[in-house]
């Protein structure tokens, strides 16, 4: 098992206005107030490295803290690179400002600082990049193919790519499926808090299904580390995947199968399920209530869609919905307003995903903004 470094404080823990001390008290309040779980850990993290970079610079309170002071973190930012000399994405930077800001407003607020040092702060400007395409379904069948079945980690992970294309379902959420969530019988998965901090249950297809019949009954069992472990997908160490280990192995086998490039791991099924799905002749509510969307902006607020409505329509539109997948039915309608909607709302997922882990480990790879061309 790794061995993490010990956690040093910052400034003195004893002074009730350190950083230390007030980092603790935002967190506190950001759970105490239904703020995003996921997003705790990266807040934290990115808080702690904005407070770490004033003690070493002489500032041991959050107090002493100048809008001057904000401005330079803001060019060291821009200026600071990685250990393999990449630059931090305007998105990480725009993450790690939002949080210290958001951090400042609280402090003020609750007159631990005498003003808002961060008020005036200008957001770097999003670059606007030209998008890129997903998977095509021969493309996904090729990705399909790479893992090595006849292995127990193939077989593993041939399941998860399955789940992942049939479902739709986000990096984050496939980390903390439990076994308890999957039906196989039902045909169904159950994401608990997830977009949006709500449960939702989503169809998967009679393909995805026996693949995760075959790992969960012949392979999981084997893998697991620990008797009362509950993860569904297990890593090689024998316990739970954590999100950015799990998005480096689907990367790697994207990478491996030989596709063309293409920037993003988990989030890529995610994008291509839908488009697919478009492109089969799904209403996009459907789509929607799927990928857990709450509403998009284009739309009107629909009514709750009954789990068997999913189903049929997951089973009339999906590719790979049957053992032998299904054939793309031509759309019926233009239904660009709707569809540009989608295609937004999938975008910010990426912006979401980057803020989760805006403080995390600067050699894990980020996801890039992109946007299939089909949806646009």
């Amino acid at each position: 098992m790794p061995r993490w470094p010990e956690r040093v404080a910052i400034g003195d823990p004893n002074d009730a206005r350190s950083f230390e001390v007030l980092i603790a008290r935002f967190l506190e309040w950001r759970d105490v107030h239904g703020y995003s779980f996921r997003a705790r850990g990266g807040c934290e993290s990115v808080l702690r490295a904005f407070g770490k970079w004033c003690v070493e610079r002489g500032v041991s309170q959050p107090v002493e803290v100048t809008r001057g002071m904000v401005e330079r973190y803001q060019r060291w930012l821009y200026h600071h690179r990685r250990p393999d000399g990449r630059p931090l994405a305007i998105r990480t930077q725009i993450a790690r400002l939002c949080y210290l800001r958001s951090f400042c407003k609280w402090m003020a607020k609750e007159r631990y600082i005498l003003y808002n040092p961060a008020s005036a702060i200008e957001l770097p400007k999003e670059p606007v990049t030209l998008p890129m395409e997903g998977f095509t379904l021969a493309e996904v069948e090729q990705v399909m193919a790479t893992p090595d079945v006849k292995t127990p980690l193939g077989l593993r992970d041939r399941a998860l790519l399955e789940l992942l294309f049939s479902t739709g379902i986000r990096r984050t959420e496939i980390t903390e499926l439990n076994v308890y969530d999957v039906e196989v019988e039902r045909g169904v998965v159950t994401i608990r808090q997830g977009k949006g901090g709500k449960d939702r249950v989503v169809p998967v297809g009679e393909r995805a299904l026996v693949w995760m019949g075959r790992y969960l009954e012949d392979v999981r069992p084997h893998l697991v580390l620990h008797a009362d472990e509950q993860a569904v997908f297990i890593s090689h160490d024998g316990v739970r995947f954590h999100s950015g280990s799990l998005g480096n192995r689907v990367r790697k086998i994207i990478q491996a199968s030989g596709v063309r490039k293409r920037i993003g791991s988990c989030h890529l099924f995610r994008h291509s399920m839908a488009t697919l799905m478009l492109e089969g002749g799904a209403d996009i509510r459907f789509i929607q209530e799927i990928l857990g969307h709450t509403k998009l902006e284009t739309t009107q607020i629909y009514t709750k869609v009954s789990i068997e409505q999913l189903q049929k329509i997951h089973a009339a539109t999906h590719p790979t919905a049957g053992l032998k997948g299904s054939k793309s039915q031509e759309r019926g309608s233009e239904r660009e307003a709707e569809v540009e909607a989608l295609r937004e709302a999938l975008e910010a997922e990426v912006s979401e995903e980057i803020a989760e882990e805006a403080g995390e480990d600067a050699r894990m790879r980020r996801p890039r903004s992109w946007v299939p061309t089909r949806l646009r």
